[in-house]
């Protein structure tokens, strides 16, 4: 019996630290800028007009999409969500 809730009492630590790390803005920062640099080099190969500032657009979409995810999962929670 201890062994099973030391068992769940770890798993429950997982899956704190892994939602702790899906929502944390260093988890947004890295591909926000992964997602700036990718793009940058495609623009590049395909020789657009300025990639540097090109392709903020892209980054930034991101960006607020996922400052915007926290409100829409509130809201799709109390109202959608059905257990």
């Amino acid at each position: 019996m201890i062994k099973e809730i030391k068992a769940i009492v770890e798993r429950n630590k997982r899956v704190e630290a892994d939602k702790a790390w899906e929502t944390s803005f260093t988890r947004r920062s890295i591909i926000a800028v992964m997602t700036y640099i990718i793009i940058v080099i495609f623009l590049y190969i395909i020789e657009a007009d300025s990639p540097w500032l090109s392709a903020l657009v892209p980054t930034v979409a991101f960006v607020l999409s996922t400052a915007s995810l926290p409100l829409f999962k509130k809201l799709w929670l109390k109202y959608l969500y059905k257990k």
